[in-house]
């Protein structure tokens, strides 16, 4: 009796941390099981219905699925939906026939609301996705989900009041077909509340000694902050010992110097410890790992040895609302023992490991000899870092660049 009694508790938290996603953005908080007071109206933007007609789905080669995907040249652009009126993305499905790099990195996505002439989400495809390596993996969080690794799925609640346009360009030297469905409700009344969901994408390879990655880059506005999916290349010279022991900054609200919310670890960000395996939990995960190139692996098979990471977290249960600014950094900083950095020191004799602490202040092969090879300790570090965020905002546009050219997203993958 107690087992059921526990069980039961169990379902509720999660029905509720589960309705509480879906409430994002959107205009009703209604019981499943109750209609809309408006008309809302149900409409699928497929390869097999491109506008979304009443009634004109499934017409190509009789009915007889003629048109499944759509074929986008290099340099193409292919508008996927474009709609009048008010409305809700609930949901979109892909799949690539070609999901390699170029296809992944090299196709970007695009989304304005509300007639705006510059886009509010402006990215990668594959990272927008959760495959920050340009690397298919199966994985499924509260928003995004790849069940077997092929296909690319999206249920983030995306609000709009006179009209959306989602599409993609490709960017890269190859062809591809894409397999699509974004499923919406038009008709939707907004309220005055509203926010407008926006993500943007970012890499710095290499990142700067001593210099915070940055995620986000401030952006003026009143909304709330949903969360992001990370990617990390180590630096090959010292890719021997961890690398996550960055801070994880949040500087809103007319911050300067310093965040008013800070984490203690990378591995800490996404509810984990002492490094972090493969897991791909609802709300955090590390879900892609890669051992390419390492010089050993780890006995267990899991953490420090890994010199590719994709990771996510999402401010679902937690709230992270700003209201005149935000700006998101992680510090690139990473822990080993004193020998570890004799032993990176012996492959690359040129190599300078910076303390932490004071700047501008290195470790000496002659200082490192004298100490115990075994005691841990941190050291800033340069390696390759990406960032996809997801955020709502008060107003259709934001005061960031535009994506990144395709030679920089693609390069060393």
């Amino acid at each position: 009796m107690r087992w059921i009694k526990l069980t039961c508790v169990a379902v509720v938290f999660l029905q509720a941390g589960f309705a509480s996603a879906q409430g994002i953005g959107s205009s009703t908080t209604d019981p499943i099981f109750d209609m809309p007071t408006d008309k809302v109206t149900t409409r699928w933007y497929t390869a097999e219905n491109k506008d979304a007609e009443k009634g004109a789905g499934g017409q190509a080669n009789f009915g007889r699925k003629g048109s499944p995907n759509i074929y986008i040249k290099p340099g193409e652009t292919a508008v996927l939906a474009d709609i009048n009126g008010s409305g809700t993305i609930r949901r979109m499905w892909f799949v690539l026939f070609k999901p390699y790099v170029k296809g992944l990195r090299g196709l970007r996505l695009q989304m304005f609301w509300d007639g705006a002439e510059e886009p509010a989400v402006d990215v990668p495809f594959g990272d927008f996705m959760g495959q920050s390596h340009a690397a298919l993996t199966s994985f499924e969080n509260v928003f995004f989900s790849s069940p077997e690794g092929r296909s690319f799925n999206c249920f983030v609640p995306m609000p709009f009041k006179t009209g959306a346009r989602i599409q993609i360009i490709n960017e890269s030297d190859e062809p591809n077909y894409i397999f699509y469905e974004i499923n919406t409700t038009l008709g939707d009344t907004h309220s005055e509340n509203m926010l407008y969901f926006h993500s943007h994408w970012r890499r710095e390879n290499p990142t700067t000694m001593r210099k915070d990655f940055t995620i986000l880059p401030r952006i003026e506005g009143r909304g709330r902050f949903l969360g992001c999916h990370l990617g990390v290349i180590q630096n090959p010279a010292t890719s021997h010992f961890w690398w996550g022991e960055g801070e994880y900054k949040v500087y809103m609200d007319g911050d300067t110097d310093f965040p008013t919310l800070c984490g203690t670890g990378t591995e800490d960000l996404i509810g984990a410890g002492y490094g972090q395996g493969k897991f791909d939990h609802l709300y955090q995960g590390n879900p892609y790992l890669s051992v390419e190139g390492d010089p050993q692996g780890a006995p267990d098979g899991t953490i420090f040895f890994k010199n590719r990471h994709g990771y996510y977290r999402f401010h679902v249960p937690d709230p992270l609302y700003f209201y005149e600014d935000l700006r998101v950094e992680i510090q690139v900083m990473g822990g080993g023992s004193y020998g570890d950095f004799l032993r990176a020191m012996d492959n690359d004799p040129n190599l300078k490991l910076m303390k932490t602490g004071a700047p501008g202040v290195y470790w000496t092969r002659e200082e490192l000899e004298k100490l115990d090879p075994k005691v841990q300790t941190t050291v800033e570090r340069i390696d390759d870092h990406f960032a996809t965020t997801y955020w709502y905002m008060d107003k259709p546009t934001n005061n960031l660049p535009e994506l990144a050219p395709y030679e920089e997203r693609i390069k060393g993958l």
